[in-house]
């Protein structure tokens, strides 16, 4: 598999999960969803964001797909910081800080990667 198609199956996957079981994605990222209500809301926010980002990366090619993998890195780096932010500030726990910013960091690794190997160019392989 292809890096491209390693982030845009990861983000469709995740953000596809967010948006249909918002609680239980909550819960495997060790957030407490029973004591926060908000938590479907805020997790089909970042689900829609996480499918459309894997939709543009699939769906484009050459300087537009350089583009789509430059505004993954810049949202995974955003999740980074937030997760980071969460933690040092114990509104999450340390196991949840981990949780948060591991994909985030594994999604920079991947889009910083393909840009470096130059996959934007080759066409995402379609299941």
């Amino acid at each position: 598999m292809s890096l491209i198609g390693a982030l845009v199956g990861i983000r469709a996957s995740v953000g596809a999960g967010a948006w249909l079981a918002p609680r239980l994605v909550g819960q495997v990222f060790g957030l407490d969803a029973a004591a926060n209500p908000q938590l479907p809301y805020v997790g089909r926010l970042f689900g829609v964001r996480d499918v459309a980002l894997a939709a543009g990366l699939q769906l484009s090619s050459g300087e537009s797909r350089r583009l789509w993998l430059r505004l993954g890195i810049a949202c995974d780096a955003a999740d980074t910081i937030a997760g980071l932010l969460a933690g040092r500030n114990r509104e999450i726990s340390k196991v949840s800080t981990v949780l948060v910013t591991a994909p985030a960091l594994l999604g920079i690794g991947l889009g910083v990667a393909a840009l470096q190997r130059g996959d934007e160019s080759a066409p995402a392989a379609r299941g």
